[in-house]
């Protein structure tokens, strides 16, 4: 069993499970009745994506230095009670069940994911 972090929107991998999309919004023209189908997502799951403002801090990143910034940042929003429980249960859930979180971002290495993936690996997650 794995959790899997992928590009909402992309193919699906075997064995990848339901996707769940750590985004802030939906995506744009897509019926909600499409969202499964077309492989954005099977559930919406905006708790882990980062706020409107750390999203801003992210796109505007664009040396080490602003990207540490927004780690710092999207991981102390992530730091939250409610948010520390999210990232603990999927990381248990990944020891015995199939699935996957992702965001649209073209580049995981620029994108939350990436720390999501990090702070998911330092809870114990079973990742691909």
């Amino acid at each position: 069993m794995t959790l899997h972090i992928v590009r909402l929107g992309s193919p699906r991998l075997p064995q990848e499970g339901p996707r769940l999309g750590t985004v802030r919004r939906p995506p744009r023209g897509v019926p909600k009745s499409e969202f499964a189908r077309q492989n954005w997502y099977d559930l919406w799951y905006p708790n882990l994506a980062p706020s409107a403002q750390t999203v801003k801090l992210g796109q505007s990143a664009h040396t080490p230095a602003d990207w540490q910034r927004f780690k710092k940042q999207y991981r102390a929003e992530m730091a939250s009670p409610d948010n520390a429980r999210s990232i603990a249960l999927l990381a248990l859930l990944s020891h015995s069940a199939d699935f996957s979180l992702g965001c649209y971002c073209e580049d995981e290495a620029h994108c939350h994911r990436s720390v999501l993936r990090e702070l998911l690996r330092e809870q114990g997650a079973r990742l691909a």
